[in-house]
């Protein structure tokens, strides 16, 4: 049985969307357990009326609730109760926890992570790596996307190396396509960290390095890992996913606009769902903080129970691929970087 925690009270739709997210992902996965974290009277009075199997779900009481305004440090250290501080502590502390879910504070969750339950041996510096779409209907990783945002060519190699390992043993992607986010595609484009950076992916072989990546071409689906500094990585993601958004309010008001564009998109109302649910980031979890000693996913904030289901899914499948161990085995094939 594989046991994942789901911290309840964190996002904009808690305590609705992580429950409904949970028990979905129960009825799709036998093996998998949830633990339920956040104030047991709500989580209860939410559960009420619903089916699931009692066995495989618990509830761990967590009375406090982490401000918005919150430092991360302060969290940490005085809000032991809360749902997202108790459930990285339980998942620290207990072996028979595979990891967890938030859609909590992301600072707080970083932090939280590092200082309670450290890095997988050998790893410099965990990283996010959220998934996107692409265009042939594949997906790319970007790591990072916000936990570092001052890095040196190692904390890049690791990235790469760690990301390539989770899409491949995740999600099947048979020799990930690695690229490096600059400014152009030729070798010597950008500053000097990504030139070293350039040059010592050529020399990883456990990566499949196919050079630099223009953020244009994010999706263009030639590549499946770019890797990139966190604030780089998390200007790209976010600003991929809004263009996106707004695209879609666009079309959505362009349609309305005329009767015959109405008419039209009435014809086609299949085809535009299906385009919807492409654009929609909730319909490909979250984003994994790669290179902690447990399973981490961090959710959107306005993350919704089908992205939930989907954290869940991803942790759950992090776990049954077992690639903690496969990213400590490959990373200490190369020398050790100190930070």
């Amino acid at each position: 049985m594989i046991k994942i925690l789901v911290d309840c009270f964190g996002g904009d739709h808690s305590p609705q969307a992580p429950v409904e997210g949970a028990l979905a992902a129960l009825r799709t996965f036998p093996d998998l357990h949830v633990m339920l974290t956040g104030d047991k009277l709500l989580l209860q009075k939410e559960l009420e009326g619903k089916s699931f199997d009692k066995n495989r779900l618990e509830i761990v009481h967590a009375p406090e609730v982490i401000g918005c305004e919150e430092k991360p440090t302060d969290v940490v250290r005085l809000k032991r109760d809360s749902s997202m501080m108790k459930a990285i502590i339980l998942l620290r502390d207990r072996d028979d926890i595979a990891g967890m879910v938030s859609t909590g504070s992301t600072g707080a969750l970083v932090t939280g992570a590092l200082v309670r339950l450290g890095r997988i041996p050998g790893v410099i510096r965990p990283a996010f790596c959220p998934l996107l779409p692409t265009m042939d209907g594949g997906l790319v990783g970007v790591c990072d996307s916000g936990a570092n945002v001052e890095v040196t060519p190692a904390h890049l190699r690791q990235f790469a190396i760690m990301a390539s390992l989770y899409l491949e043993n995740v999600y099947g992607v048979q020799h990930p396509r690695v690229a490096l986010l600059n400014v152009g595609k030729e070798a010597e484009k950008g500053d000097e960290l990504r030139q070293e950076t350039y040059k010592l992916l050529q020399e990883t072989p456990s990566v499949h390095f196919v050079g630099n990546m223009e953020s244009r071409d994010l999706l263009s689906g030639s590549y499946d890992v770019v890797v990139a500094d966190g604030f780089s990585g998390n200007v790209l993601v976010k600003t991929t996913e809004g263009t996106a958004l707004e695209l879609l309010k666009k079309l959505k008001k362009d349609i309305y606009s005329r009767t015959l564009y109405k008419l039209g998109a009435l014809l086609m109302r299949r085809m535009f769902q299906e385009e919807k649910a492409f654009m929609n980031y909730q319909n490909y979890g979250g984003s994994v903080l790669l290179g902690t000693s447990k399973v981490v996913v961090k959710g959107h904030g306005s993350s919704k129970a089908v992205a939930v289901e989907k954290c869940i899914e991803q942790a759950y499948r992090m776990e049954k691929s077992r690639l903690s161990a496969q990213i400590e085995q490959e990373i200490a094939k190369y020398e050790h970087y100190e930070d």
